[in-house]
């Protein structure tokens, strides 16, 4: 029984630390991961700072999705980096200043 539990616990404890990686909140709102561009902007206003990475790579060579990188801050010493693939969330990194 001990063995199942554990089992079943690590890969929800998994789950749970994947799912907050792309998760940002701005303000008293919150958005994460797969949220639009459009979505993340009325909900957290415009970014400092917006650019164009470039596009993801299908498997067999030619150009995916646009890739673009959102920068939000310094709020309290952090800054804040959203990152965009076809247009929805698709991780935030933070750093501090």
């Amino acid at each position: 029984m001990k063995r199942a539990f554990c089992a079943l616990a690590l890969p929800l404890m998994l789950l749970a630390a994947d799912a907050s990686a792309a998760t940002f909140r701005c303000g008293s709102k919150l958005v994460s991961d797969g949220d639009r561009a459009s979505e993340v902007e009325n909900k957290c206003g415009a970014p400092v700072n917006r650019s164009m990475v470039g596009y993801t790579e299908t498997p067999n060579g030619n150009i995916g999705l646009q890739v673009e990188e959102w920068v939000y801050g310094p709020t309290n010493g952090m800054t804040y980096y959203l990152r965009f693939e076809g247009g929805r969330l698709t991780s935030v990194e933070s750093k501090r200043q």
